[in-house]
């Protein structure tokens, strides 16, 4: 399938969003309204820096919904940015509550047709975003609904950073719908890149949007507090070691071994499970960070004890945990998700081999839950 290029040259109708906007860029942005103030020579006299951190504030604080919010701000300057921009990229078009009450999925429209998901989960102290990071997915991985698309775009840094703002608005004010089980106000705790797309194919705008999400003028949430989840593309995890950031690494290993591994994700054809693992070796001898590898068990195809056993064996000596997961299924897919009795006993074998290991919570099979699975509801 062709790629939709990330830019959309020619558009109008499509303002920038200020949340592509880092701050010089912000600042660039408000000097060339023509609302701005001049000098005596007739060249723009430039905003106060102020001006700028009071934008910042009401985007990654206050979470502004227009720019009629910002009531500090003079109205010549509100005026200017509503003419020539936008707040967000997003529109959200369908929401979906679980029947527990903890899980809220939102399909979101972008400006030029495309969707994407995310979702919000809530555990006993947390409350953790799900967000994408790309329209559909390159990977092909064969269980996974977002690669029955493929790829439509990657996502700006803005449209990623989007999602998190509009469940941080959510989580903020107690009158705003849907209902949830959820007592109001509170914030956002966790955020994982475990939605649609491979964040790792999209590093530039990822690292972009992380860096925003953590800076202090930002939404200034605490690195150790995002998850960055890869299939695997083994330079970009050495690069995402040199980032300086304390971010979370999960790798979704799936198999121990590469025959059944390049099957269910064909990225492990190019990048071998073995020099897989010494990527991640590299990464924590560099980081001293704990790796999470994910598992999500597949009835008949993943989950027998030898390959327990096998991933036992492979994981030896490596600072990690291991996540299994049970699979939200696929319509008419050949994989279908590990029996309970089965996961249990395949986490068994990991503990009793002294690998640190956790069933995932499975959450909102009933609102489609799984990576792409209402994105493509809502196309059929």
């Amino acid at each position: 399938m062709k790629t939709i290029p990330l830019t959309l040259p020619g558009d109008a109708s499509i303002s920038r969003s200020l949340l592509d906007c880092s701050p010089q860029e912000l600042t660039d942005v408000v000097n060339a309204l023509p609302a701005g103030k001049k000098r005596a020579n007739g060249k723009a006299a430039g905003v106060p820096a102020y001006r700028i951190r009071q934008i910042q504030e009401w985007i990654y604080k206050k979470y502004a919904r227009s720019f009629d919010e910002m009531t500090n701000l003079p109205q010549a300057l509100r005026d200017g940015l509503a003419a020539t921009t936008t707040l967000t990229p997003l529109k959200p078009v369908t929401q979906r509550v679980s029947k527990a009450g903890d899980t809220l999925k939102v399909l979101f429209q972008m400006p030029d047709g495309e969707t994407v998901e995310a979702v919000l989960m809530l555990y006993n102290r947390r409350r953790t975003l799900c967000i994408s990071s790309q329209a559909g997915c390159a990977m092909g991985c064969t269980f996974c609904a977002t690669a029955l698309g493929g790829l439509r775009r990657n996502l700006t840094a803005g449209e990623i950073v989007a999602q998190v703002l509009f469940f941080a608005r959510y989580l903020s004010d107690a009158a705003e719908g849907p209902k949830m089980r959820v007592k109001r106000p509170t914030t956002v705790t966790n955020i994982v890149l475990m939605g649609m797309g491979e964040p790792m194919h999209n590093y530039k705008n990822v690292w972009t949007a992380i860096r925003r999400l953590t800076a202090a003028d930002g939404f200034a949430l605490g690195a150790r507090h995002i998850t960055l989840s890869t299939v695997g593309l083994i330079p970009m995890i050495d690069r995402m070691a040199d980032e300086g950031l304390q971010v979370n690494l999960a790798v979704s290993l799936h198999a121990p071994n590469n025959d059944l591994r390049s099957k269910l994700v064909p990225p492990s054809r190019r990048y071998p499970v073995d020099d897989l693992l010494a990527s991640v070796r590299r990464y924590i001898a560099k980081t001293n960070r704990r790796v999470t590898f994910e598992y999500a068990l597949m009835r008949g195809t993943n989950d027998s004890p030898a390959l327990a056993e096998d991933l036992a064996d492979k994981l030896q000596g490596i600072l990690c945990h291991v996540n299994l997961i049970p699979l939200n299924p696929i319509p008419d897919s050949p994989f279908q998700p590990t029996s309970d009795k089965d996961t249990q006993r395949f986490a068994n074998i990991l503990l009793a081999r002294g690998i640190s290991t956790t069933v995932r919570i499975r959450r909102g099979i009933e609102i489609d839950a799984g990576c792409g699975q209402l994105r493509n509801a809502a196309a059929s």
